[in-house]
């Protein structure tokens, strides 16, 4: 099929790749020519395993191709997709005026044949409606009649984790469309059929995937629910933390022994420091934002936001135990992003760790992976980047584990504790094993345990 994504950020990109990449032939559109010419050049502009290498592939195939000229893109696809970025206005509101941007340059391109315009973005529920009056409303910028326009709009939400966003692209839980129209979700589901039909893994025999169809509200809802219900999750375990603190129970452990409840499960059930990103704190403010909208209360996920601002504080609060007064000490962080294997730093809580710190009169020093050696410095005033943990120990009064790089399991702790003044380490994720830090001569502090 023929596909025009419109957007080439973290989600857009993915898709345009992993489309191409099962047998689709794909445009993506960004209005960015610099970013154009850098795509067009086999370079990602975003960090994700093995994106690159698939990118360049479906390019040299011919099934991908990148542009700034939305009348080609829209000329040529049969499914437009917008996958523009809609960050949170102060109020917690979601900015739309990109989507809003697109939706109307669709209208004014739109000349003829049967279109299926897909919401990728995640947008406020209630949104395929206004993405339909605003194409028309570029149709009429440009025509003085629409009767040769013919399209149906399909809410079409991504469930991408940061990471592992090509994985989760040809394996996903679901798929998840929403429209009030049988041609269009024939097309979608046409459109996706190498996925839903996946061939069997020789050791594992694979399920087709469940494909939800539903209207359009209901499909932007699930968006937003399913990632309120996981903030709210980790929120709750690190509730639990925080009492087992208190208690001398080891949360680790109550995890463990309530994850094995299979009404409950043991994913997103990892205390630490609070979750960030760009899409929980997003999401759950804007579904908060929709409920005050209607006249509703949404006490829950107001809750859940705000143990998660307290709990990025408890890393701090756990510094000042250990080393008292903090104005004048060397504080060391393992890891910037706000999760591993990603450049993303949207929101991570390493941002408030450094206001906070900083605020307390410490130097603050860093090591990331992928921040150390990309130079990137975008809300890091205030930090001293290093470039590997040897040089970030060095002198260091403590140690945060803030982001649970893989490779963190492997450094050399008793080597980075000889070089430290005062050998502590909060680990923020509770990601290491305390009798292997503890050996290596650190003073271990986990989170609930």
């Amino acid at each position: 099929m023929r596909v025009c994504v419109i957007g080439t950020g973290y989600v857009g990109l993915v898709t345009g790749v992993c489309l191409a990449h099962i047998g689709h032939h794909v445009i993506c559109v960004d209005n960015n020519e610099e970013k154009v010419k850098l795509m067009k050049s086999g370079q990602s502009p975003i960090y994700e395993p093995g994106l690159s290498e698939l990118m360049q592939a479906c390019s040299k195939a011919g099934s991908l191709e990148f542009t700034s000229d939305l009348a080609g893109g829209v000329a040529h696809g049969e499914i437009l997709f917008i996958a523009v970025g809609t960050p949170a206005l102060p109020n917690g509101e979601s900015d739309t005026r990109y989507v809003e941007a697109v939706a109307r340059g669709i209208g004014t391109h739109l000349n003829g044949g049967y279109k299926v315009i897909v919401n990728k973005s995640t947008v406020p529920i209630g949104s395929g409606d206004w993405v339909r009056m605003i194409v028309l409303d570029g149709v009429a910028d440009h025509t003085t009649s629409d009767s040769r326009v013919e399209f149906d709009v399909v809410s079409n939400p991504e469930f991408l984790r940061e990471g592992s966003a090509i994985y989760d692209t040809f394996n996903p839980d679901r798929i998840v469309l929403g429209s009030n129209s049988d041609r269009a979700i024939a097309m979608m589901k046409e459109l996706y059929a190498p996925i839903v039909e996946r061939q069997p893994a020789e050791d594992n025999s694979l399920p087709p995937v469940p494909v939800v169809v539903t209207d359009l509200s209901s499909a932007e809802m699930v968006k937003y629910a399913s990632n309120s219900f996981l903030a709210t999750k980790i929120s709750f375990i690190n509730e639990i933390a925080n009492i087992c603190d208190r208690v001398g129970a080891d949360v680790t452990q109550v995890a463990k022994g309530i994850g094995l409840d299979t009404r409950i499960g043991g994913k997103f059930l990892q205390a630490g420091i609070g979750w960030g990103g760009s899409c929980f704190p997003k999401d759950v403010s804007a579904l908060i934002h929709t409920a005050d909208d209607y006249g509703f209360d949404a006490q829950l996920l107001k809750a859940a936001v705000s143990v998660n601002e307290r709990q990025r504080l408890i890393a701090v609060e756990k510094l000042q135990q250990e080393l008292k007064i903090l104005k004048g000490k060397t504080v060391g962080l393992l890891g910037l992003t706000f999760k591993p294997d990603t450049d993303d730093m949207r929101d991570a809580p390493a941002l408030i760790l450094i206001e906070n710190l900083n605020r307390l009169g410490a130097k603050v020093k860093a090591y990331d992976p992928i921040i150390s050696s990309s130079g990137m410095s975008h809300g890091l005033s205030g930090v001293q980047v290093e470039g590997d943990p040897d040089r970030l120990a060095d002198g260091c009064d403590a140690l945060v584990l803030v982001t649970d790089w893989e490779q963190f399991q492997t450094l050399d702790y008793g080597k980075m504790a000889k070089l430290m003044h005062n050998a502590v380490l909060i680990d923020g994720r509770n990601f290491l094993d305390p009798k292997v830090l503890e050996g290596a001569g650190f003073r271990y502090v986990g989170i609930g345990r």
